[in-house]
């Protein structure tokens, strides 16, 4: 019986990477996309894997969207949560330059909205299913070294809501998952590692470290990351 993994935010990059991945490998997909009628690289995927790939719509700042979701996904048991959506404005503006709505939606979009989402979609998961966050090195309080102040924070504050989540979850496996440094639309051109490499490596490492409870900060080679 294939196992099936639900992704938050495949529309594009690495999520849409994660998506052709699994697969690949065999799995059965539930990807989501904020308007799946525009997702035409999900959509040939579709087309490529037939009856393996089912697109849902989903808003991660939309508070009813969790719910909604969950209700349609009533009786699949989901093998693999990985929450991978984000967004990164304002990078190379100081904090004190930054407009408070638009720090705003950040951390809403980085922080708060993925272990909300997970929480809302606790219904649907098996029960030793492990739970994925898309961090970043950058969101590493030991590893700081300035420059794209507002992102690194709202991933900081990432990492702190999922130890929250963690200890209230404590049956549950939680990985806070680093990519790399991807060229992606975020990642930009210079980026040295391709999607394929970064996807791969990271469902390695959710198949090798995704058992068992407790929670992890690590890369896609399966690296830990210092907090």
């Amino acid at each position: 019986m294939p196992k099936t993994i639900l992704l938050i935010g495949a529309n594009r990059g690495l999520g849409l990477g994660l998506t052709d991945e699994y697969l690949t490998r065999g799995w059965n997909v539930i990807a989501t996309a904020r308007n799946p009628s525009h997702a035409d690289a999900l959509t040939a995927l579709k087309s490529d894997h037939a009856g393996q790939l089912r697109v849902e719509p989903f808003d991660v700042i939309d508070p009813k969207a969790s719910a909604m979701l969950a209700k349609s996904l009533s009786g699949i048991a989901v093998d693999v949560l990985f929450i991978v959506a984000g967004q990164s404005k304002a990078t190379d503006d100081p904090i004190h330059d930054v407009a408070p709505e638009v720090a705003a939606q950040e951390f809403l979009t980085n922080s708060v909205a993925p272990p909300t989402v997970a929480e809302a979609l606790l219904p649907v998961l098996a029960p030793n299913a492990p739970i994925v966050f898309m961090t970043s090195l950058l969101g590493s309080l030991a590893n700081s070294r300035g420059g794209m102040e507002l992102y690194r924070a709202s991933k900081a504050a990432l990492n702190m809501l999922a130890i929250g989540f963690a200890i209230r979850h404590a049956d549950r496996r939680v990985l806070l998952m680093h990519p790399g440094w991807v060229k992606t639309d975020m990642g930009g051109k210079n980026a040295p590692l391709d999607i394929p490499t970064s996807v791969k490596g990271m469902a390695d490492v959710i198949d090798a470290q995704g058992s068992g409870t407790g929670i992890a900060y690590v890369d896609y080679a399966g690296n830990s990351i210092a907090w």
